[in-house]
């Protein structure tokens, strides 16, 4: 859709709701009958709600942030006795480059669980993070129907494709051949019907006992890219299968959805309600908008404990943050808004305003923990606390999954090809609200002795491998990154050159290289020794203490000793590198070294033998991941060197196994 479109659709809704109270909603093939009509059409056998499961009522804005390429109108409804939903989905996709198209694409995430055989579970070997697929809890998504505005069906049209791999196995791609091509900017709208077998909660959706999280839940339309976008030098389409390691990315657009459970459920959903919920034949219909997000989820339970709390600031206009709690975490609802509101007031100062007027936090039960710690526009899953006081891991799941909101939502990077922007930034900006409002200093030294296996950060999710080795880049090599940087040019700079990014990117979908240009705009100089090394590339800092040597020497009818150091450079350069020089009898010298030769010997005369010589003393060369040969006694003979180092190697690997993501 055009944003002119857009926004007089939007305009339209407004005007609907001053005029009337009601929105006729224009949905086809329903699940319940052919055409769907607004709530209060319908004869509910019970009008009223109880006053702890009611919703705020909003209504749409004029206000258009994003090019808003698609459009969905769902309807969904859920069979918890058989753990289905089944769904109509009204989609209008407009063009957004040149050239012809003749096919449409659509992701069917929920066939990522449909057997062991699939390309998510060969890769993930049925886990992700601590979870595990449980047994038998096999999920799916099939198209039930499929047909143009004009009764055109589509469903001898299908075509499942495997871009990445080419396992026939792996149905979570689609590939869709249209009756007629589509031009540039011209509009296309599908009506389809969809049934989801909700798999056991494993990987952020699915079924625990009576907890639901929709995420990935409707088949959603891939990304065709125009010329320009992500450095793109031809358009077309952007298509993935669902990996182990990847996660999302889509366009922006608009979301009308209403949702189907049984009466005693809570629905937790992006965007918000436009109608109090209805009560029709035993069932609860709610119906959820959101414009301007390029994902919708929802969570149902009839368990949730609602809490709802109104904030301002003055980068957030106003927010009303909901908490639908498992009742085991209702103690603890004043730590979860303590970290939503500072989450939203200090991200909205750093990274632009927050633009939505809710942000909803589902906090799921034990069973569902699978679900837990995941973004998605206006809504996140914080994982649920283990005892009744739990650590400081409560505060940093929200904190960390609202920082998503930012980098994830609006920024909205390919998280299929550079899952580094998001995932790395989101983890940089934890940490400085975590520092900040908690005094909790991160351990740099240590996470970045865990990366054991360094490589590009721009590269596919996929090819990272295991789930160790894609957390080591994309969370902690890629939060070093953006410190390597900030120790260079300064808390104030770095914080400018986040701004600006941010602010610049809104709603547009950047690559590594448009943020590449962001820093050198703001320091006024090349960073591409920098970015070759450490983005691009697969480097880490590496310095050693090659070799200590002490003679005596005489000098007038002085004693002096002479102490040669030699220091080299095993990996990637870094500027300004400090070493410290230990005499026998306590004195210290600091040196600094610009870090760019391969090697540099340091020569000293001092009336004291050296005793030792140590790189980086204060640990801050973030990105060296080697300390183990920053130090070295003198003295030592080689063969005791060699043991002592494999000896503390050993001791570190032990120390840090556990603390594998």
């Amino acid at each position: 859709m055009t944003p002119a479109r857009a926004k007089k659709f939007t305009i339209v809704i407004v005007a609907l709701f001053l005029l009337s109270g009601t929105w006729w909603i224009l949905l086809k093939d329903s699940p319940e009958s052919n055409t769907v009509f607004a709530p209060d059409q319908s004869k509910p056998t019970k009008t009223s709600t109880p006053e702890s499961q009611k919703e705020s009522v909003q209504q749409p804005t004029a206000e258009v942030l994003s090019k808003r390429i698609v459009e969905y109108h769902i309807d969904v409804s859920l069979d918890p006795n058989a753990n289905v939903l089944k769904g109509s989905q009204n989609i209008t996709w407009t063009h957004p480059g040149k050239n012809t198209v003749t096919e449409l694409y659509f992701h069917l995430y929920p066939n990522a669980f449909s057997s062991t055989d699939t390309t998510f579970m060969k890769e993930s070997g049925g886990r992700l993070r601590n979870d595990t697929m449980p047994t038998d809890g096999f999920g799916s998504m099939i198209l039930t129907d499929l047909q143009t505005t004009d009764g055109i069906s589509l469903m001898h049209r299908i075509q499942y494709v495997q871009p990445d791999d080419g396992n026939i196995k792996d149905t979570s791609l689609v590939k869709v051949r249209l009756p007629r091509p589509v031009q540039g900017g011209e509009s296309i709208t599908l009506n389809m019907k969809f049934e989801v077998k909700l798999p056991q909660i494993f990987a952020r959706m699915g079924v625990a006992d009576n907890f639901v999280m929709a995420g990935q839940w409707f088949p959603k339309i891939s990304v065709y890219e125009p010329t320009g976008i992500r450095g793109r030098t031809s358009e077309g389409w952007n298509l993935h299968q669902y990996h182990g390691n990847s996660e999302f990315y889509s366009d922006f657009g608009i979301y009308n959805v209403r949702i189907h459970v049984p009466h005693n459920y809570i629905v937790a959903a992006t965007g918000f309600p436009i109608k109090t919920a209805q009560i029709l034949n035993d069932q609860k219909i709610y119906q959820f908008y959101a414009d301007d997000v390029h994902d919708f989820a929802w969570s149902a339970s009839p368990d949730f404990i609602v809490a709802e709390k109104p904030f301002s600031s003055p980068d957030v206009p106003g927010v009303r943050i909901k908490l639908y709690l498992d009742p085991a975490h209702k103690d603890m609802k004043d730590r979860y808004f303590y970290a939503a509101e500072a989450a939203l007031k200090h991200f909205s100062k750093w990274y632009g305003p927050y633009p939505y007027s809710t942000l909803s936090v589902v906090v799921p039960p034990a069973a569902g923990n699978g679900a837990g710690g995941m973004e998605y526009p206006t809504l996140i899953t914080a994982f649920g606390a283990k005892n009744d006081s739990p650590g400081f891991e409560l505060e940093r799941t929200v904190i960390h999954e609202i920082g998503h909101q930012y980098f994830y939502g609006m920024i909205a990077s390919n998280e299929f090809e550079e899952a580094w922007l998001d995932e790395g930034f989101t983890s940089y900006a934890e940490d400085q609200l975590m520092e900040q409002e908690f005094g909790i200093t991160p351990n740099l030294p240590i996470q970045a002795a865990i990366i054991s296996s360094p490589t590009t950060l721009t590269q596919e999710a996929w090819k990272y491998g295991s789930q160790d080795n894609y957390a080591q880049n994309v969370y902690y090599r890629g939060k070093l990154v953006l410190k390597g940087i900030e120790r260079q040019v300064g808390q104030q700079k770095m914080k400018e050159i986040m701004n600006t990014y941010a602010r610049k990117f809104r709603f547009a979908h950047p690559s590594t290289r448009d943020f590449q240009k962001i820093v050198e705009q703001v320091t006024h100089k090349s960073w591409k020794p920098y970015f070759e090394q450490y983005v691009y590339g697969k480097q880490m800092t590496d310095y050693a203490i090659d070799t200590i040597t002490v003679e005596k020497i005489s000098k007038s009818s002085e004693t002096l000793y002479e102490s040669i150091v030699t220091v080299n450079r095993q990996d990637g350069t870094y500027p300004n590198v400090p070493i410290q020089f230990t005499f026998a009898d306590g004195h210290t010298i600091q040196k600094m070294w610009n870090g760019a030769d391969d090697s540099i010997q340091f020569k000293l005369h001092y009336k004291s033998p050296l005793s030792w010589a140590i790189i980086d003393p204060k640990y801050t060369l973030v990105l060296e991941n080697k300390y183990i040969n920053n130090y070295l006694k003198a003295g030592l003979e080689t063969e005791k060197v060699s043991r002592w180092n494999i000896s503390i190697t050993k001791l570190l690997e032990i120390g840090l196994g556990s603390l594998s993501w």
